[in-house]
């Protein structure tokens, strides 16, 4: 083996200008490979942390089982009652992974500056869960260029009738921080209900399409709006780590029902619409472009080893002559391919690392589709992907060299040898 792998870099560097062209083509697509997976790894870590942090969605989601479905048309039935309440947080609280449980309450109306009025809808939310779950929202990106400011919302505990209104929504009212405003809503009963409120905040969604009607209250606001007291929607869970979500979900979902409550849990990636609409997106995009690579590889691997072919017939006749089967002959143009490939891979890998080191230093921002604030360029590092990677081109770059290192072997000696 150790002679067949001289021979192999022998032949490489016989012929270096087509050696090389062939392997910058499998370096640069590797390296694309490499840096579009590092690319949607961190946008896929941007999203899953802005989905548990930023939408405070949380790892796990409790809720009495039909309230996502019947719930909205008898909301006051599948609500947690206070009790249930406070038996889940007992009975949840001292769960290894478990750091948060946290009730929540929607609801929505009508808010009032007293000369207009607009449609909100709000999460009622203790303002201490409220910090915990947005504590590992932001990246250091985001903290230095004041992203953090945009997104990061916040109740305060001192003042109950403060609320939090998104930036489109405060525009259209034309409040200032400190200014009073009316929200009108129903209770569970059907009942009007109005409320005297504070600014105390703005923020902004990141979406378009809710920064004009987005509210954040207090949970003790929210009950008292909707005559709900100690009751709840739905309760966040926040674990310790995201990779224990489907094994909590289930061990939670067990004990609970052991316990007698008719709930379901979902976890955060059942319920972010966004995060499963763009992780979809990406992974096709991910395929075709690795496809193309593929394909590109096949096409200059197999060409580069056809010429060699040709132009080594007389050796392979030599060779021949001198004791080498038709099965060495393939090894040998096999393990070519296998060394140009792995050795191109390895430059690629190289490429797009310092190219990777370029682009998340360069602070490049931009605006997705959808949104109104700027979301960082940064690449990491995929390293299942790039593995997989490695692999499938290095299979494919030894196959696409296995048809003309077949037909060389398959030639006489003396037609071989006689080869002009």
């Amino acid at each position: 083996m150790k002679n067949m792998i001289k021979l192999a870099l022998r032949g490489l560097l016989r012929n270096r200008r087509r050696s090389l062209v062939t392997l910058l083509s499998i370096a640069f697509g590797f390296s694309a490979i490499v840096l579009f997976a590092g690319y949607t790894h961190n946008v896929y870590s941007g999203l899953s942390r802005l989905a548990i942090h930023g939408e405070m969605l949380g790892h796990l989601t409790l809720n009495k089982r039909g309230m996502r479905t019947e719930g909205k048309l008898d909301p006051e039935r599948y609500l947690l009652t206070a009790a249930e309440v406070e038996a889940i947080t007992k009975l949840l609280k001292d769960e290894p992974h478990v750091e948060l449980i946290s009730p929540r309450l929607a609801m929505s109306g009508l808010v009032s500056n007293g000369r207009v009025s607009t449609i909100f809808i709000a999460e009622g939310i203790e303002p201490a869960a409220m910090e915990r779950l947005q504590k590992n929202v932001l990246t250091d990106f985001e903290m230095k260029t004041g992203y953090g400011d945009l997104v990061k919302q916040k109740l305060d505990p001192a003042h109950p009738d403060a609320v939090g209104l998104s930036e489109g929504l405060v525009e259209m009212l034309r409040l200032s921080l400190g200014d009073q405003a009316q929200i009108l809503v129903n209770t569970l009963s059907g009942q009007a209900n109005a409320l005297d409120v504070t600014l105390g905040n703005t923020f902004n969604t990141g979406n378009a399409k809710s920064n004009d009607k987005f509210a954040f209250v207090s949970l003790a606001m929210a009950r008292t709006l909707l005559d709900a007291e100690g009751r709840a929607e739905r309760m966040i869970i926040l674990l310790d780590d995201v990779n224990n979500t489907e094994a909590m979900r289930d061990l939670l979902l067990k004990k609970m029902t052991a316990a007698g409550f008719d709930i379901e849990i979902k976890t955060w990636q059942e319920l972010s619409d966004f995060y499963n609409q763009v992780h979809g997106m990406f992974n096709m995009m991910f395929g075709f472009i690795f496809s193309i690579v593929l394909t590109v590889v096949v096409m200059s691997v197999a060409n580069s080893m056809g010429m060699t072919v040709v132009e080594r017939t007389r050796e392979i006749g030599t060779l021949r002559a001198i004791g080498l089967k038709r099965s060495g002959v393939v090894r040998l143009f096999t393990t070519e391919s296998m060394l140009l490939t792995l050795i191109g891979c390895v430059v690629g890998l190289a490429l797009s690392l310092l190219v990777r080191w370029g682009v998340n230093n360069a602070n490049i921002t931009y605006i997705p589709p959808n949104s109104v604030s700027p979301m960082p360029l940064l690449v990491d590092m995929d390293v299942a992907r790039t593995i997989f990677a490695l692999i499938m081109m290095g299979v494919v770059g030894t196959v696409a060299a296995y048809m003309p290192a077949r037909r060389a072997a398959k030639k006489d000696i003396i037609d071989a040898l006689g080869h002009v």
